[in-house]
């Protein structure tokens, strides 16, 4: 079964080694470690993998971000403070993501997230000092490797910080054998997508869902389904896939965040799903878990 890009690492992260010092050190003098190779944030392809080379030699390892350790050996990945945004999506993501096996796409969605969150993170937002890496580049420490005394007389608070995933649902809202579908402005012409929205402090997963519906659609929903989720590297999200039902069909649309929204019987979603002339909608690409989310609930309409 096909599942939602960025879905699928084998890698070991080898916690054990990144939290010892001693251990990642040996790892990146390990003859067979390699260097996965990105365009800024783009990635390079290779066949059906990720471009990778050598470690450059008189580096240190402080400046690269241990990936995790495979059959071939360590892989690590360069930290980048000059990097562009994360949040941009990139293009040429859509365009070499068929090309890759589902493991390397994966890595490459963990790839991206982390040195993004290193480039955007080099201050503690506790006290302003700045951070440098540690725990093999899973952590930034306020006040670390600052040359003069101890962190707390060099300013710094000794605050940790990890990198952040941001959660996000991600629903279809269903009324009598059909379900919502809406598109914003950034869409390309004729595309719809399902509706999402971020998780806000103090909320779970199914009020944010009824939350989002209720603000985007101005419609209730009750009897939240989880379905499944997708690590989404734009910057760092986690897309969680719910189905909800709707107590009625009528829209209030909120036009600060939705270009239109309708909803869409089984026959047509899957005439989007296949691409057909007289679709009602374009789907959404099988990389997004909304096109996966319009097929887990057409196997169950």
């Amino acid at each position: 079964m096909k599942r939602p890009g960025f879905v699928g690492g084998t890698l070991d992260r080898a916690d054990h080694v990144r939290s010892n010092p001693a251990l990642v050190a040996q790892a990146f003098a390990d003859p067979r470690s390699r260097m996965l190779v990105l365009d800024d944030l783009d990635p390079v392809v290779d066949g059906a993998n990720l471009a990778t080379i050598a470690l450059p030699q008189g580096t240190a390892a402080e400046a690269y971000c241990l990936l995790g350790i495979g059959e071939d050996g360590p892989l690590f990945i360069r930290l980048d403070p000059s990097l562009g945004h994360g949040g941009q999506f990139a293009p040429q993501v859509w365009s070499v993501a068929p090309l890759l096996a589902p493991d390397q796409l994966a890595l490459y969605g963990t790839a991206r997230s982390l040195i993004d969150w290193h480039a955007r993170h080099r201050f503690c937002a506790n006290c302003g000092t700045p951070t440098a890496p540690i725990k093999a580049g899973w952590a930034r420490r306020c006040g670390a490797g600052l040359s003069s005394g101890s962190e707390s007389e060099s300013g710094g608070c000794g605050a940790e910080h990890f990198p952040r995933v941001d959660p996000v649902t991600i629903m279809l809202a269903e009324h009598d054998g059909r379900i919502l579908v809406g598109r914003q402005p950034r869409f390309p012409a004729g595309r719809y997508s399902a509706l999402a929205g971020f998780i806000e402090p103090g909320e779970t997963i199914e009020e944010a869902v009824a939350r989002e519906l209720w603000e985007e659609a101005g419609i209730v929903v009750d009897n939240v389904r989880y379905a499944m989720s997708q690590p989404w590297p734009f910057p760092s999200s986690l897309m969680i896939a719910c189905v909800a039902q709707a107590r009625d069909d009528v829209l209030t649309i909120d036009e600060t965040e939705l270009e239109h929204a309708m909803w869409v019987d089984a026959d047509g979603v899957r005439a989007a799903m296949a691409g057909e002339a007289g679709a009602p909608f374009i789907a959404p690409p099988e990389m997004a878990v909304a096109y996966h989310l319009f097929k887990f609930w057409l196997d169950r309409s």
